[in-house]
This record gives C-alpha cells, structure tokens and sequence, in this order.
C-alpha cells in the first residue's frame, strides 16, 4: 500500500514539473566562421511609366545616367538637363551565405533613394554589389516584383503596401566567394551559443562526449566550446554533421517582458512570476462635446441673428479598487493581469510600477 501511494505520488510530481523539451545543437549554437556577410551596391532602374525621379530634387540620378552612358560610349552634352522620369536610383541588398561559390544565384532586395512615385515594371541594370572590405562579390540585375498597387484619378488615390522597393528572385549572381577560417588550429572547431549560458555550455557538453564516449568538447566560457575534430575535411564535415544533430537540453530561459511602444504589444516569455501584491487600476476620461446655440438680437434692435459655437467638457474617473495580484507561474500571471481589465498601455505602467516594487520578477525591455 506504501509503495503504491509512493508511485502516485511521483507521478502527481512528475505532471507537476515544468515539460523540457531537448533541441538539437544546430538550434542552439553556430560553429565559429560559418557566418552570413551583407552586401550593398547603388544602381539605376529603367523604364518605369513615368513615375521616377524628378531630376530637380534628385540630380544624383542625372549624374548617374550620364556616367553610365558615358562608359557605353555615349556623350552627353554639358549643361543638358535631361527629364529622367522613366529612371530611378536605388539602393541594391542581399545576403551572402557561407560557402557560396562564384555561380551561384542569390536574391536581391531593391529599394528607391529618391523620390520615385513607384517601380513597377521596372529594370534594374547592372549592379555591382560590395561587401564590407569594398570588395564585389556579386551583379545583380533583372525585372522588378513589387507587390503593392496604386491608382489615381481626378485627384484621388489608393494605395495598397508601398511601391518604392521590391524584390528580383534570383537576380544577382556570385563572383567571389568567401574564405572561411574554421579555426586556426586544423584539428580544433568552435562552437558559439546564439545566447550564451552556462547551465546550456555545461549540458552541451556532457551530452557531445557521452555521445562520443570520449572527450571531445570542452567549455571554455558560458557562450563557447571548442571541439576536438578530425583533420580529414571530409571526417570533419562528418563531424560537424554528427555534431550538429545532438540533441541538447538548454537551461531555462531568461524571464522577459517586452513592450512595443509604437504599437502597444506586450510580450511574456520565459518563468515570469510575480509576487503577491496589491493594484489599483483606473482610468482618466475626458470627454469633450461641440454644440451650435443661435444668439437673436431683441426686437428692432437693428441686430444681426447669428450662430455660435459653445462646448461641453466633462472629466470623469472610473474606480479602481485595489486588487492582489501573484502567480508562481507564466499562466497564473498572465490571469493575475487580466484580472485588472488594463488596455496594453495600462497594462505597461502597471508591469513597470511592479517592477519598481520587486514584485515583478523579469527583465524589461523596449522596442
């Protein structure tokens, strides 16, 4: 009988506990080196309906136009002032990822820098696009996606998104690839946490030399290991590949409270809790109503009747009694606040006043 209760109790602990799922290593951490770079270039878009630049307030797409036919050997008199309104300068991004090699496609963002109306059905001629070090890595070209529309008419308009950049799938083509260093020892690789952790480093560790059965990681710090791995590069992507499927369970996550200031959102993640404490909640309306009065003059007065305009102010307070708030879990607190009928505005005064009280237990942070 003893030992039954003792099984039902474990199980009433084990339903109790937080659920912690393992994720694999390839979530959690990248190997050193084996990184995205950014690219940039400024090129031109052609014909466009009319709805470029205007050359006045944007010369530089003038001055653009000019180099570049000069370098197709055609001359531009000085002094011309050309009416560019089928062209656009715009700036030119993607991504290069690692281990990309000259041939290979990448997809382009394109993006106006002067006043075009619009892109669609746009060109964009080729772009030399540059990395940090000043170097091409890439030319892009290509037909213009826009995915916003537009009419007008009689001097309305309607707009869907926006039509001063789009995308080109495809659109530029690698030149120059990147040099990867690994790590400068031949048989040492680095593995970098995307949130450094000690209690993660640690179970990472563990968990690759007992897959292992031998020593193979070491932690070095709470957002570094390194790794013993094969010279061979073909055992070594072998290696990484192993190493990247190891499934790991991270440590808990930090308690945070997120606040978008420009749309009003509050996020909670992670073991936000809250201590007891007590919260008064009202709001402050104040209500503002126009009315029209006619004002007659007395008889035979000569007078002129006319209108005027008054207004009505009333400021109203609802109630707020006070209200004990706790939760030991991210539920309980989630119910605890909406318990208090707060807007998400109301809401991040009250989470900032209970964190200046100790009884909120999270970081804050704003966007």
């Amino acid at each position: 009988m003893k030992m039954r209760q003792f099984w039902v109790a474990l199980v009433a602990l084990a339903l109790l506990m937080p659920t912690v799922h393992a994720e694999r290593i390839k979530d959690l951490a990248d190997f050193a080196g084996v990184r995205t770079n950014s690219l940039v270039g400024y090129g031109l878009v052609v014909g466009l309906d009319g709805s470029g630049d205007q050359t006045m307030q944007a010369p530089f797409t003038g001055q653009s136009m000019t180099n570049m036919l000069a370098q197709l050997g055609v001359t531009i008199p000085p002094g011309t002032n050309m009416q560019l309104r089928n062209v656009a300068a715009v700036m030119v991004t993607a991504t290069l990822p690692a281990f990309a090699r000259p041939g290979q496609q990448l997809d382009v963002v394109v993006s106006s820098i002067g006043n075009a109306r619009s892109l669609r059905g746009g060109t964009l001629l080729m772009t030399p696009l540059k990395g940090a070090d000043g170097q091409v890595y890439a030319l892009a070209q290509g037909n213009l996606l826009i995915n916003g529309a537009s009419a007008e008419a009689q001097g309305s308009s309607a707009q869907i998104n926006q039509q001063a950049g789009g995308r080109i799938s495809a659109g530029a083509t690698v030149e120059r690839s990147v040099a990867l260093d690994l790590d400068r020892t031949p048989r040492s690789l680095q593995l970098h946490l995307k949130q450094a952790d000690f209690t993660t480093a640690l179970n990472m560790v563990d968990t690759i030399n007992s897959d292992f059965g031998y020593p193979v990681a070491q932690a070095i710090d709470g957002g570094t290991i390194r790794l013993e791995s094969p010279a061979d590069t073909t055992d070594r992507v072998r290696f990484m590949a192993r190493i990247e499927n190891i499934d790991v369970y991270a440590g808990p996550s930090d308690a945070k409270v997120v606040f978008n200031s420009r749309t009003g959102s509050v996020v909670l993640s992670g073991p936000v809790t809250l201590r007891q404490a007590a919260v008064a909640h009202g709001n402050l309306t104040v209500t503002i109503a126009q009315r029209s009065q006619v004002s007659q003059p007395p008889a035979l007065s000569g007078g002129d009747t006319v209108v005027t305009e008054g207004a009505d102010i009333a400021i109203s307070q609802e109630g707020g009694a006070l209200q004990v708030v706790e939760g030991t879990n991210l539920m309980q607190v989630v119910q605890a606040l909406n318990s208090l009928g707060a807007t998400p505005n109301d809401l991040m005064a009250i989470l900032q006043a209970l964190k200046s009280s100790g009884a909120l237990r999270a970081e804050l942070e704003i966007i």
